[in-house]
């Protein structure tokens, strides 16, 4: 199993969500998040005074995926949160050594 962490822009989560749900990934943990990436923020203006917004603010979808599925998440996340702009966003993929559901006790797959 592996872990798919997404970080995206805001305005594109009801994309990523829907077309996750297109191809069987039900269950998913969003969250919002700030950071800064490789273009170190980028200079706004408001009120006539100009600024650096150098912390921008994204959400982080994760979701859990047997390692047959990873591809074609990982596949659908991309095609979903393109614009082609600077900050699409970033997606890490990490090893899931167990899941265990804890209402249940299920353990493994049957736990996604």
């Amino acid at each position: 199993m592996k872990k798919v962490e997404a970080i995206l822009r805001n305005e594109k989560l009801e994309d990523v969500k829907e077309a996750l749900e297109s191809v069987g990934i039900i269950g998913m943990t969003i969250t919002e998040v700030q950071g800064r990436g490789r273009q170190k923020g980028f200079v706004r203006q408001w009120r006539g005074a100009t600024y650096v917004a150098d912390i921008v603010p994204k959400i982080k979808i994760e979701a859990v995926v047997e390692d047959r599925d990873l591809d074609r998440v990982v596949d659908t996340i991309i095609k979903s949160a393109w614009t082609g702009d600077t900050c699409d966003g970033k997606i890490f993929v990490l090893p899931v050594e167990q899941v265990i559901r804890v209402r249940t006790g299920e353990r493994g797959r049957d736990a996604i």
